[in-house]
């Protein structure tokens, strides 16, 4: 009989597939670029990411967290620190608008149309559950999930609202102020430390207030509105089988996102939520080996998520 604890090359599988499409990535925009920031930049994100995935794989059940928290931190550190900080870089979704606007095909712009849109249709948002850098913060806060589910859609909806407000506010400083990047008041380095301050603020309070690590994620960030899009068609996502599943419910009282994860499993379906942001943990919580995470295509449009009762 096989232990729990024995490696199975075959765990390496994602975690691998993904290295080599990030180093695919990072070769392409070196080549196309002739800048060797973009191998470096594409490269490291990658190899952080699949070794996180890897070793969370390998580890028993109870320590598997801290692979995650090992990819979230080498990414967001990275991602804050030394493309924001110390490059200068505007990685805030408004310094995207702002690039896009000049024209500028820059670290920012690609980090936004290779992670934000382009990725997810392989790794779904893989990004928010492995590498965002205010989520590695947020995560480390004391509550896992409200267990009274999410609050009704329409607080889902602040997340456009935030989205719209940024853009207008970008066009307005860009075609009524003529704001350019090097504008002496909003420098990239204005807009990375308030940006993040506030997103830091807003999300811890909102943690403590509703109970729930993931608030932010859920409601707030401006981010999704972009994923949710491709993600619909991500070749990567959790893939649950009918007949092991009990319908215990572990793997819904463990998910962040409160997604009705056995219901899809039921349907033989796989997790068609564009809310899933495959940190799979629901995979680890099954106690019969229900869950994994397998590559297909499909086209996710059943939003079955548990929200609060009224």
């Amino acid at each position: 009989m096989k232990k729990a604890r024995d490696f199975d090359i075959r765990q390496l599988i994602v975690p691998l597939t993904l290295l080599i499409v990030f180093w695919v990535i990072a070769v392409l925009f070196w080549q196309l670029k002739e800048n060797i920031f973009f191998l470096f930049n594409f490269g490291y994100i990658g190899t952080s990411i699949a070794v996180g995935l890897g070793i969370y794989q390998i580890l028993p059940k109870k320590k598997k967290l801290w692979g995650r928290r090992l990819a979230q931190f080498l990414v967001g550190t990275y991602m804050l620190i030394f493309l924001g900080i110390i490059l200068k870089e505007n990685i805030q979704i408004e310094g995207f608008f702002v690039y896009l606007l000049a024209g500028i095909f820059s670290g920012s712009t690609i980090h936004y149309l290779v992670a934000k849109l382009a990725g997810p249709v392989i790794f779904h948002r893989g990004w928010c559950g492995w590498s965002c850098w205010t989520a590695m913060i947020l995560d480390l806060l004391p509550y896992r999930r409200n267990k009274s589910g999410r609050l009704s859609r329409k607080w889902e909806n602040l997340r456009y609202v935030h989205f719209t407000l940024s853009l207008i506010l970008v066009l307005v400083l860009w075609y009524g102020f003529d704001y350019r990047d090097h504008s002496p008041i909003f420098t990239p380095m204005v807009w990375l430390l308030v940006g993040n301050t506030a997103y830091y603020i807003i999300g811890i309070t909102l943690a403590y207030t509703l109970k729930d690590n993931r608030a932010f994620c859920k409601y707030v960030c401006p981010i999704p509105v972009l994923q949710k899009i491709t993600s619909r068609f991500s070749m990567l996502k959790v893939e649950g089988s009918a007949e092991k599943c009990t319908e215990c419910g572990a793997c819904e009282k463990m998910c962040p996102m409160d997604i009705q994860i056995s219901q899809y499993t039921q349907s033989h379906q796989r997790v068609l939520s564009t809310e899933c942001i495959l940190c799979i943990e629901c995979v680890d919580v099954c106690a019969k080996d229900a869950l994994k995470i397998s590559f297909g295509f499909d086209f996710g449009k059943r939003e079955l998520l548990n929200r609060k009762v009224s």
